[in-house]
C-alpha cells in the first residue's frame, strides 16, 4: 500500500495543504510564501528521498510566524497519516550531518509520544529576512503533531543558514531511517504491541 499522506488545514491566519509520499525520490513543490522556508523543505524532500508538496498562504502582513508554525504542524500531521499503524517501520533515526563549517546530530523516535529536545543556538537573530527563532518553531509543530521524539544537537557552527540547513538535512536522514520499513520486522516495533 501506498505510504502517503495529504493535509489540507484551514485557519483564520493561514490556508496550507500539503502531501507527503515516504517511499519517493525526493521530488518536492514548495510555495509557502517564506523563500527561506521553501528551501529547507526543498532540501528536506531531497534528502529524505520524500516527495512533498506543501501550498501555503498566510498572514505574512502580520509576520512568517503562523505560516511557519502552521506549515510544520501540517508536515508532522501528513506524515502520521502516512505512517498509519506503523508495522514494520524501523521507528529510530540518528545522523550526524556535517555543513562546511557546521555539525549537526539528529536522532528520533517513532514513538507515538512527543518531546523536543532543541540544543541548537543561531549566532543571528536573522537569516536573510527569516527570523532563526522559527526553526525551532517549525520543528516543535512538527514533532508535537507527528508524535515523536526529536533531539537535536548542534555540535559546532559559525553561520546561520549552515546551521538551518544542515539541521534540516540531518532531520531527513534521520527521519528516512526511521520511517523506512524492515522485513524482519514483524508488527510494530514495540513490546506493548502498538505505537
Amino acid at each position: 500500500m501506498p505510504r502517503t499522506g495529504k493535509i489540507n488545514r484551514q485557519t483564520r491566519e493561514t490556508q496550507i495543504e500539503v502531501s507527503v509520499d515516504l517511499d519517493g525520490s525526493g521530488h518536492s513543490s514548495i510555495s509557502t510564501g517564506v523563500g527561506f522556508l521553501d528551501h529547507m523543505l526543498e532540501l528536506f524532500a531531497k534528502h529524505g528521498f520524500f516527495d512533498l508538496t506543501v501550498n501555503a498562504q498566510g498572514d505574512l502582513a502580520v509576520d512568517q510566524h503562523h505560516t511557519v508554525e502552521d506549515t510544520g504542524i501540517c508536515l508532522g500531521q501528513a506524515f502520521k497519516m502516512a505512517l498509519g499503524d506503523k508495522v514494520g517501520i524501523r521507528r529510530y533515526g540518528h545522523f550526524t550531518l556535517p555543513m562546511e563549517e557546521t555539525l549537526v546530530t539528529s536522532a528520533v523516535d517513532l514513538s507515538g509520544r512527543y518531546f523536543l529536545h532543541f540544543e541548537i543556538e543561531f549566532p543571528t537573530e536573522k537569516i536573510g529576512e527569516f527570523d532563526s527563532q522559527l526553526v525551532e518553531d517549525f520543528w516543535q509543530a512538527f514533532a508535537a503533531n507527528l508524535l515523536c521524539n526529536l533531539h537535536v544537537l548542534l555540535h559546532h557552527g559559525r553561520n546561520s543558514h549552515h546551521i538551518s540547513e544542515s539541521l534540516f538535512k540531518s532531520l531527513a536522514k534521520a527521519m528516512r531511517m526511521a520511517v523506512d520499513l524492515d522485513d524482519r520486522q514483524e508488527g510494530v516495533p514495540s513490546t506493548k504491541g502498538v505505537i
